[in-house]
């Protein structure tokens, strides 16, 4: 069987591990934490934080804009739980708005006729790491005084216009789960691009405590301050992570390689959809899907390929389809692709160490089915 998904681990994870522990410090902000903050400060010009998750990300970005009970939030449908479930932990009902059919991000035209009086914040998703029109967006918040947090659990080296996904907005939210091109098992990291957030993001990963303040000699006892809890990065997740942040220019270029290889194999494939990338972005190989016609061809296609050795997935159920989502949240005007989208797409399996033979492979039993 040919898995959806095959965590890359080389030699130099398996080495700076082993020199971790030899370091003796475990629980976080111990050398290679700090090797990886360096890394995003050079590499993206931002202050970066290591986290637990890009969940955790996400809940400290909902914290640090100052969202209150009652407030409202701006996002897509066509997201993963936690992009909502940071923002309703809060107390905030969440206004979905449609995505574009071609990219699969929000749709930014419809943004502005969601906003409301009580709208705090707009939450965009960077969809498989091809980017959302961030100049609109951008504008769209500072016309209306609102924050912008960039969801982008799966673009890390991804680019809107020569800009690094989680750069442009007040902060953005990346994930190192093992399903996503760079990756330490299970971990996060937060990306700060206001200064008027830094110190207080201090506090909230520190459990709400000014022991950073205390740690630097600014206070001679550190004590509870804030809302905060525990998103503080283990060391020896930091280690592994930093093993492949020194490669992730590479890693990155090999991935958009297999993507492309899946791309001009079904190209000429009539039966389905492929991807769209605006020529200006750069997206980063993290996701090869296609659109069958419906569900129900989707649904028999991923049996076909399963029965030929080959794991491939849909993807996300809307949330405003979900019993929490209606619950909690709202659609703004019409769900005029969100859902059908979301039912006609399927995951190509795509991972670092995917050989071509697999990926031929692939395309040709696609090919098959269709051709059926």
């Amino acid at each position: 069987m040919i898995p959806f998904n095959r965590a890359s681990c080389g030699d130099k994870e398996k080495l700076y591990i082993s020199k971790a522990i030899a370091n003796g410090t475990y629980s976080g902000d111990g050398e290679f934490v700090e090797k990886c903050h360096l890394w995003f400060r050079e590499n993206f010009n931002t202050k970066g934080m290591l986290v637990t998750s890009c969940t955790h990300a996400l809940e400290m970005s909902a914290i640090l804009t100052g969202i209150q009970p009652g407030d409202e939030v701006i996002m897509p449908s066509f997201t993963y739980v936690s992009t909502a479930n940071a923002f309703v932990l809060m107390g905030v009902r969440i206004v979905f708005v449609d995505i574009r059919p071609d990219t699969l991000n929000i749709n930014e035209d419809l943004v502005e006729a969601a906003i409301t009086p009580k709208t705090k914040a707009i939450v965009v998703v960077h969809y498989g790491g091809n980017a959302c029109e961030m100049n609109t967006l951008t504008e769209i918040a500072q016309k209306y005084n609102l924050r912008l947090i960039e969801d982008n659990a799966a673009g890390i080296m991804a680019k809107y216009k020569n800009r690094f996904l989680g750069t442009i907005g007040d902060m953005g939210c990346i994930s190192f789960h093992e399903t996503k091109n760079i990756q330490c098992g299970e971990g996060g990291a937060l990306l700060i691009n206001k200064e008027e957030f830094f110190d207080r993001a201090e506090v909230i990963r520190f459990k709400g405590t000014n022991r950073k303040a205390f740690l630097n000699g600014i206070v001679d006892k550190y004590t509870w301050v804030d809302l905060g809890s525990n998103y503080a990065m283990n060391e020896l997740s930091a280690s592994f992570l930093y093993a492949q942040l020194e490669i992730a220019f590479e890693i990155t270029q090999e991935r958009i390689a297999k993507w492309q290889q899946y791309y001009e194999r079904l190209m000429s494939l009539d039966a389905i959809e492929l991807p769209y990338v605006s020529a200006e972005n750069q997206q980063n190989g993290h996701v090869f899907y296609i659109k069958t016609r419906d569900n129900i061809n989707r649904d028999k296609l991923i049996q076909f390929l399963r029965e030929n050795g080959i794991l491939s997935v849909f993807h996300y159920i809307p949330l405003h389809s979900s019993p929490a989502g209606k619950k909690w949240g709202i659609f703004s005007g019409k769900d005029n692709f969100t859902t059908r989208e979301s039912e006609r797409l399927l995951r190509l399996p795509l991972f670092q160490s995917i050989t071509n033979q697999e990926i031929d492979y692939i395309c040709s039993k696609v090919k098959e089915f269709f051709s059926a």
